[in-house]
């Protein structure tokens, strides 16, 4: 499939487990906050402030300096979904799939990719780095591409000779071969397979052709976002780089778990937009920050139980630095159930997203028309 070097791209960082909004960007302003947070509020001067009586956690202060400093980071507020459901499972599941009322096996990336590239030509238009392929880039027929570790990929290279290697490469070939059964699961599983053994061969290319000053850190998103660099910049067509981080759920021992996790992502994320910029490759990526849900308002003592109505972020060379939507009122009577109340549908994030930088309509990938935000740069 015909592509460009600047074609827009998108890069997603799911922060799995379900990050605590409130304690991420903290209204530090608000008596409520520390009143509902007795155990774990963040100290005012701790909290480095943003604008609008809310402030960031100390640990994101990399992220602050790199990207909300300089007019990169965009902060969506109050995102959420109708009738949150406090499932990890079901609540990513709707995130992926953009259906709160029913199951869904179709991903709005898949959706995405298959327009992009609607003969299936590309098998890595979008690449996935974790144990499993996320169900947002799940579609029948859609070919996508799904690695553990880029410097790894490939299919049993870890069989040596090469010649017992190409045995076992050919019978594993045959398992995903057309003759083997029939019905959806198989049908699937068999496009699966073919796309890794399309894909694996080259994708370990990538790293062969990287060269850059930029060192990352030893941590495993650090190594991710290498690994996205390294893809991205290899120049495969490919349009959407998809990492999981976690985890971030914190219901005991949240002050000593929760900021690592932060401390981490932050400086990974500027290694990755250094090493872009490094390459004259950063105009063209849009990464986006999402979490399946929030957590409860108040604390449970040394931590914090599955909620709702969080928040995401958007950082970027396009990106016009600054607050979008408003923040969840803190009290009582304005709650969901004790937690935070969305409103923001996440839809009309992805419909922003889909529309205004990879220009492609968002009504049928998202499965309506919702509100957009002006949070890209014409």
């Amino acid at each position: 499939m015909p592509t460009s070097s600047k074609d827009p791209v998108l890069v997603i960082v799911q922060l799995s487990g379900g990050n605590d909004y409130l304690n991420t960007v903290i209204p530090y302003t608000d008596g409520l906050y520390y009143d509902q947070r007795p155990h774990i509020g963040i100290p005012q001067d701790k909290v480095m402030p943003v604008g609008n009586s809310l402030g960031l956690h100390p640990s994101l202060k990399s992220i602050k300096e790199k990207f909300w400093d300089t007019g990169k980071m965009a902060i969506i507020h109050g995102v959420g979904y109708p009738n949150p459901n406090r499932s990890h499972f079901r609540s990513m599941d709707i995130w992926h799939t953009c259906e709160p009322d029913k199951m869904s096996t179709d991903g709005w990336l898949g959706k995405a990719v298959r327009d992009m590239d609607p003969k299936g030509e590309n098998v890595l238009t979008a690449v996935s780095f974790g144990p499993g392929l996320p169900r947002a880039l799940a579609l029948p027929g859609v070919p996508v591409a799904s690695v553990m570790e880029l410097e790894r990929a490939g299919v049993l290279t870890g069989i040596n000779p090469a010649e017992e290697r190409k045995r076992a490469l050919e019978t594993f070939s045959r398992i995903y071969g057309p003759t083997v059964g029939t019905g959806y699961v198989l049908d699937y599983l068999r496009q699966v397979g073919n796309d890794i053994l399309k894909g694996s061969d080259i994708l370990k290319t990538a790293p062969q052709k990287y060269s850059s000053t930029v060192e990352y850190a030893a941590t495993p998103i650090a190594q991710s976002l290498k690994s996205v660099a390294q893809v991205h910049l290899a120049e495969l067509g490919t349009r959407v780089l998809y990492v999981e981080y976690g985890n971030f759920d914190t219901h005991a021992n949240e002050l000593a778990t929760h900021a690592p996790l932060w401390e981490a992502l932050g400086p990974a994320l500027g290694d990755f937009y250094d090493d872009l910029k490094e390459h004259n490759a950063s105009e063209n990526v849009l990464m986006l920050l999402f979490t399946e849900f929030g957590r409860r308002v108040n604390d449970n003592g040394t931590g914090t139980d599955h909620g709702s109505g969080g928040g995401a972020f958007l950082i970027g060379d396009k990106v016009k630095g600054g607050m979008y939507g408003e923040y969840p009122s803190l009290k009582a009577e304005k709650l969901l159930d004790g937690d935070l109340h969305f409103n923001y549908d996440f839809r009309g994030l992805y419909s922003t997203i889909l529309e205004r930088w990879m220009k492609l309509e968002a009504r049928p990938l998202v499965g309506g028309s919702y509100e957009q935000m002006g949070f890209l740069k014409d």
